[in-house]
């Protein structure tokens, strides 16, 4: 097996991996929750027909309207604090121990000792608890009775002492006897602690039970009774209702389904449909199939759109889904691969994305014409204007379809939501940006497209004004041969403009050595005189890998080299084989030494430019131009490339060739057509001046 053999194996294998992977990311994207098929705002009209309840169901509060009452009832909240009286004995104990350890008098002693019982009888508390309960509506907190824990009382936060009050009341108040220096040398502050105290458990107890008291309901909605009917403004109370309706439909969608059933059932159309895009690639498109970054490019675009259609859907945008724009992965595809696919994928995208939204049939209907006009309108993307046409178009479509839709199913014109139409221009600007993403595709993907095969295509441009200069025979043999091969395509169905491109690049290597190919020689002039043939062969072979080097160097597109290594294939300089054949026909010749590297056509195009060089080139060796001497030279050659198998991997048909052949033989007959003889002038025509200027 080959490398290119093994290449297409490796690619069969990891291509329906690619389309598991695919599967598997947009089940785990795609939303679980029931979808509500209704979307309204506050102060808004109501889209849609009369809307009764069901089933009965309790009207809840706004979010805000439960987030008011409760911060209202933690604004009145008075925290519960209980008393500690152990911290009085414990502080006293251990002041008096200070300070007769310090010799300090007995009086200094007893007054503190006072001091600190007056002060423990009203109490001391934190500063940070101070400020927590000064903070509070009307600064007073719950105290619990030490002794029984069910007789509650309510404080005053102005009487108690916070440990710096109680340090200056005692300071402050001291007799005259006492000296202020000898207070101080006491540390005071290491023997006060708080003995009112934070009761954390039964405040967030209490707390809990009277935020559990708020009823966040206001009413209730019967089976039968009417909620909104289509033109009513939802109001405040409205939406409230709508809300409720909504929550109580997913709460009711959760009770009845099982998750894991949900999962299933969206894994199976998930599946069902990512297998029908790969069983089209498979079946209809099988060179899509083998090329990885097709592949690759195509799942992509299905998988950004699916998730971008969730993320929408998760967070509720469900009016703006019209943003974004589907029209764009539909003008790409058909950009860089053809028109069936790009309608295939779209389908794919829409009804992926179709299980997510709250009104798929809308949806559907949209998306689906506006993708039918935007392939229709852009049969090819060579011009900035034609996607600004396209644009526009799909622009006209979302409006006309929305308006239809609106129309058919309320029948009556004021209930188009208005806004819809400034998303839809949104989708216009997105729409506009694709010429952007072509060229970062381009070179992402190694793509081509039909504007930069235009650029290519430009004689302007250095590499082939340099090719016209150098080697200008070289030059004229590529215009001709793009006329022939393009008219060859367009007849097939084959990609023309690539063609034509190809073939204006396909002998560039030839710039190397001008002089060794016929077309660019002088009459008299023969470089290969001296060379064997051998020799002679290696530098004309040589022309394919030098152009392979030149189109790197230029950052040509991988399609334009292909036409470079494949417009000989692995056939052979039979000029210089068979003049070295004819002169030792005894020898075993090694055909190596006289066989182009190859690789052999492997597409419709390359193989159609294989059989245009061959022609053309050998058509201006005729002794004579006649039709009969035309057909019989490209059905020769043509007829010589297909015995050798040069056109083996090409996915060319029989009939195809035989109408290459045709658009061949008519081209050449047109282009080395007889012309008719002027007359030449009588004597005595001459001597009278009458001569026609024409």
């Amino acid at each position: 097996m080959d490398e290119r053999s093994k290449r297409r194996f490796k690619s069969r294998i990891a291509t329906p991996i690619l389309f598991l992977i695919t599967a598997v990311f947009i089940i785990y994207f795609i939303p679980r929750e029931s979808k509500f098929k209704y979307t309204y705002s506050l102060n808004k009209p109501w889209l849609y027909g009369l809307l009764t309840a069901p089933f009965d169901f309790h009207i809840q509060k706004s979010e805000d309207e439960i987030k008011t009452e409760r911060d209202s009832i933690l604004k009145a909240f008075q925290p519960y604090y209980k008393e500690d009286k152990d911290v009085v004995t414990h502080v006293k104990t251990q002041f008096t121990k200070a300070a007769e350890a310090k010799e300090i008098p007995d009086n200094y002693i007893s007054y503190v000792t006072n001091k600190m019982t007056e002060i423990y009888k009203s109490g001391i508390i934190s500063a940070e608890d101070f400020d927590m309960i000064y903070k509070t509506e009307k600064r007073q907190f719950k105290l619990r009775d030490s002794n029984n824990k069910n007789i509650v009382s309510t404080c005053n936060l102005n009487v108690f002492y916070t440990l710096k009050s109680a340090y200056e009341k005692i300071v402050n108040e001291r007799p005259p006897s006492l000296k202020v220096s000898t207070l101080s040398s006491l540390n005071l502050n290491d023997y006060l602690a708080p003995n009112i105290l934070y009761d954390k458990t039964t405040s967030d107890k209490v707390k809990t039970d009277l935020l559990n008291q708020v009823v966040i309901y206001e009413g209730m909605v019967q089976s039968g009774e009417k909620i909104i009917d289509r033109g009513e403004i939802v109001d405040a109370h409205t939406f409230n209702i709508l809300n409720s309706y909504t929550k109580e439909i997913q709460n009711r969608a959760e009770i009845k389904s099982n998750p894991i059933w949900l999962i299933v059932g969206q894994s199976i159309m998930v599946v069902l449909l990512i297998l029908t895009l790969a069983v089209y690639l498979l079946y209809f498109r099988p060179r899509v199939y083998k090329n990885r970054k097709e592949v690759i490019f195509i799942l992509l675009s299905v998988v950004i759109f699916c998730v971008a259609t969730s993320f929408n859907v998760d967070y509720k945008f469900y009016s703006i889904i019209f943003i974004i724009p589907f029209a764009m992965p539909t003008i790409l595809i058909r950009t860089f691969i053809d028109s069936w696919s790009a309608m295939v994928v779209h389908t794919i995208i829409i009804l992926l994305c179709a299980l997510m939204v709250p009104q798929p049939a809308e949806f559907i209907m949209i998306q689906l014409i506006v993708g039918f006009v935007a392939i229709l309108s852009l049969r090819n993307l060579s011009e900035r204007s034609q996607l600004l046409y396209c644009a526009l178009l799909i622009l006209l479509t979302y409006f006309v379809t929305y308006t239809g839709w609106i129309l058919c199913f309320e029948g009556d014109i004021s209930m188009i939501n208005w806004r819809m139409f400034v998303y839809f221009c949104f989708n216009f600007i997105f729409v506009i940006f694709t010429y952007v993403l072509v060229y970062v595709c381009e070179r992402i993907f190694g793509f081509i497209s039909e504007v930069s095969m235009i650029e290519l295509s430009n004689i302007n441009r250095p590499l082939l004004q340099k090719l016209s200069e150098v080697a200008p025979g070289t030059f004229q043999h590529s215009m001709q041969v793009s006329n022939l091969v393009s008219a060859a395509a367009v007849r097939i169905g084959a990609n023309a403009p690539l063609v034509r491109t190809g073939a204006l690049y396909h002998d560039i290597g030839k710039m190397v050595n001008p002089a060794f190919f016929t077309e660019n020689q002088t009459p008299g002039m023969n470089p290969h005189a001296g060379l064997t043939y051998k020799d002679s062969a290696a530098i004309i072979i040589d022309h394919v890998e030098e152009g392979i080097k030149i189109a790197k160097k230029y950052n040509l597109p991988q399609q334009i080299v292909d036409f470079i290594e494949t417009h000989h294939g692995k056939g052979k300089a039979k000029y210089f084989y068979n003049s070295y054949k004819n002169e030792h026909p005894n020898e075993v010749v090694n055909e190596a030494d006289f066989s182009y590297p190859g690789p052999n056509p492997f597409s419709r195009e390359t193989a159609l430019l294989m059989m245009a060089d061959t022609v053309e080139a050998a058509s201006r060796s005729l002794p004579e131009y006649t039709e009969e001497s035309i057909s019989n030279l490209v059905n020769t050659l043509i007829d010589s490339q297909l015995m050798d198998g040069l056109m083996r991997n090409a996915p060319i048909t029989f009939q195809e060739i035989e109408i290459a052949k045709k658009v061949y033989i008519d081209k050449l007959i047109r282009i080395y057509h007889s012309r008719i003889a002027y007359p030449e002038l009588k004597a005595k025509d001459k001597e009278s001046g009458n001569v026609d200027s024409k």
